[in-house]
C-alpha cells in the first residue's frame, strides 16, 4: 500500500470530518488519509466492526492525529444523528462527511431484475441508498452551520456500466449520483460540495485475501491501466474533494477505475 499522505501534510488542518464506514478497505484508507493531511476524524462504522474501528483510530493517533470511533447504523435515523453530532460534540463541528458504506453481503444474492428477491431489493435500497438521504440529512445542518462543507459519496461504476448482473445495487448507485447533484444544485451556492467518487475494481485488504487470482488477472486484462487499483487511488481523491484545493469541484461523479469506464 502506498503512502497515503503522498508526502502531503496540513492540507487538511484544522477541518472536523467523518468517514461513515472506515473500519476497513477503502474507508480505512481515507480516514487515515484525511487524518495524516491534518483533519480531525470521526472513524463510524456498525457496532460490529468496533474492534477494527478501534484498530483505525489507535493507528491514526500512533501517527500522531487525532480520531474518534463510533458505532451507527444507516438503517437507523437516530442513530446516524447520533455519529454526526459525534464530531460536534468532540470537536467542534463538521466539514468534512465521507458517506462510503453498502451492504456488501446481501450484493451476492442480487441476481437479476427477473430472480431478485423483494428482501434483496428493500435491504439494498435501505442500506446504499436511503442510508445516503439519512446522513445528507444530518451532516448537511452541521456544514452549513460552518458555512459550507463537503459531502463526499462512495458510489460505484455499477452505476453506469449496464452490468448484466446486481441490479439492485446499480439502481442503488445510480439513485446515489442523482442525490449529489440535487444536493450540489440545491446547495452550493451556500458553499456546499458534494460529489460522488465511483471506484472501479480495487485491491482492498479483503479481495487481496478472498477473490481468486484468475480473476484478478482477467480484471487486469480487461482494463486500460497497467495495474489493478488501489484504496489509495480513491483516498487521494477523496482528501482532494475535502480540501480547498477542491472547492470548485461541485456535482460530479467521478470514475476512479483506471480508464474502465470512460464518458
Amino acid at each position: 500500500m502506498r503512502d497515503q499522505a503522498a508526502g502531503i501534510s496540513g492540507r487538511l488542518a484544522g477541518k472536523i470530518g467523518i468517514v461513515a464506514g472506515g473500519s476497513t478497505g477503502i474507508g480505512k484508507v481515507t480516514a487515515l488519509r484525511l487524518a495524516a493531511e491534518g483533519a480531525s476524524v470521526v472513524v463510524g462504522a456498525p457496532a460490529s466492526e468496533r474492534e477494527r474501528t478501534d484498530c483505525v483510530v489507535a493507528t491514526i493517533e500512533a501517527a500522531g492525529g487525532v480520531a474518534l470511533g463510533a458505532s451507527f447504523d444507516a438503517t437507523d435515523d437516530a442513530s446516524v444523528a447520533t455519529l454526526v453530532e459525534s464530531a460536534v460534540a468532540k470537536f467542534g463541528g463538521l466539514d468534512i462527511f465521507h458517506a462510503n458504506f453498502a451492504d456488501l453481503r446481501v450484493i451476492f444474492e442480487d441476481t437479476d431484475v427477473l430472480g431478485v428477491a423483494d428482501e434483496v431489493l428493500e435491504r439494498t435500497l435501505d442500506v446504499d441508498l436511503k442510508g445516503m438521504v439519512r446522513v445528507t440529512r444530518h451532516a448537511m445542518p452541521r456544514l452549513l452551520a460552518r458555512g459550507g462543507g463537503a459531502m463526499i459519496y462512495t458510489s460505484s461504476s455499477a452505476s453506469i456500466a449496464g452490468e448484466p448482473v446486481r441490479p439492485c445495487y446499480a439502481m442503488a448507485k445510480a439513485g446515489l449520483n442523482a442525490l449529489v447533484r440535487h444536493v450540489a444544485s440545491g446547495w452550493g451556492r451556500q458553499g456546499i460540495r458534494a460529489n460522488a467518487v465511483l471506484p472501479g475494481f480495487v485491491l482492498t485488504e479483503e479481495n487481496r485475501a478472498g477473490v481468486p487470482p484468475d480473476f484478478m488477472a482477467r480484471m487486469l486484462a480487461e482494463g486500460r491501466s497497467p495495474r489493478l487499483g488501489d484504496p489509495a487511488d480513491i483516498a487521494a481523491m477523496v482528501a482532494l474533494l475535502a480540501s480547498d484545493e477542491g472547492e470548485w469541484i461541485n456535482g460530479q461523479t467521478i470514475s476512479i477505475d483506471g480508464g474502465a469506464t470512460m464518458r
